[in-house]
């Protein structure tokens, strides 16, 4: 157990230890282990301590570094209404049956500051002096927009007529309108639901199979570029834009389940298999433009 602990290494630190009342501030919490081993990390309510509240928190991301250990990372946001110098005590992470504490840390909340009407004085003001009129850098100006409308208008027709000459070309290759968003993901959730793929010791493919299909799905209906993103972010990118919380915290409980399948060697149930693809079904079909616009007219 000595030598697991000295393979493990965790941290907390906060981004500004000095904040004004009722600014927020968020407190990194990070491990780094053994791909083999596992790390609780801390559970908090709604406070860190009775002076210091929690106000966000985001699902633990796990990262698989270059020489093959596991970076666990999570982010709480924090927020205080009594300004104090606070002392955070050291931060328990849970390895077996042994507790790592990390070092404690300060919080220093401070009153917004106050500027004296004494000190607000202005003093030596000179005369107002009218500065002269530039006419001729004004007509420079005028005769540049000029120039560029001008240029603007030529492209415009030198573009037109390209066009009208190549017009039965354009003509002959209409472009192919892409297929709903929630079309393709659809159909692509049928293909591995039928394919079953878990069933045959693939719980990897599976879940990268699964969330593959929704971050594309989000990229095209959302305009949010997932597939470039970590759960996390996407996360973060999504919950403004997500009403119903219930629909996005089955969506965060998706996510945070196959990350720890594909870096943390998680082993999953079939039901819990089974459920990732239903909350994947439930997520397209009540975000689909075509639900949205029919809630929009029931309500007008």
């Amino acid at each position: 157990m000595l030598h697991l602990l000295f393979a493990i290494l965790i941290s907390a630190q906060i981004d500004s230890t000095t904040i004004f009342l009722g600014d927020q501030t968020d407190l990194h919490l990070r491990a780094t282990l053994p791909a083999e081993e596992r790390v609780q990390f801390p559970v908090y309510g709604e406070t860190l301590i009775p002076e210091i509240e929690i106000v966000d928190r985001t699902i633990i991301d796990s990262v698989r570094l270059s020489d093959g250990r596991l970076q666990l990372d999570q982010y709480l946001t924090l927020t205080s209404f009594h300004d104090s110098l606070y002392v955070i005590p050291g931060i328990p992470f849970t390895a077996g049956n042994d507790t790592l504490w990390s070092e404690p840390l300060t919080l220093n909340v401070i009153q917004p500051f106050k500027m004296d009407s004494a000190d607000m004085s202005i003093a030596d003001i000179k005369p107002i002096r009218k500065a002269p009129i530039w006419w001729w850098g004004i007509f420079r100006w005028v005769l540049g927009a000029l120039l560029l409308a001008a240029l603007g208008v030529l492209v415009w027709y030198i573009l037109r007529r390209i066009g009208r000459y190549n017009g039965n070309l354009t003509s002959a290759a209409p472009t192919e309108p892409l297929r709903p968003a929630d079309e393709v993901a659809l159909e692509k959730l049928d293909q591995i639901k039928a394919e079953k793929i878990w069933q045959t010791g693939q719980t990897k493919e599976y879940h990268t199979a699964l969330t593959d299909v929704i971050r594309e799905y989000i990229s095209r209906r959302f305009d949010i570029r997932s597939t470039e993103k970590t759960s996390d972010e996407t996360l973060r990118a999504l919950k403004p834009v997500i009403e119903d919380r219930t629909l996005f915290g089955s969506l965060q409980k998706m996510l945070q389940m196959a990350d720890l399948v594909k870096f943390a060697k998680w082993t999953t149930t079939p039901d819990e298999n089974e459920q990732s693809l239903n909350i994947a079904y439930d997520f397209v079909h009540q975000t689909k433009e075509e639900t949205i616009e029919t809630e929009n007219t029931t309500e007008s």
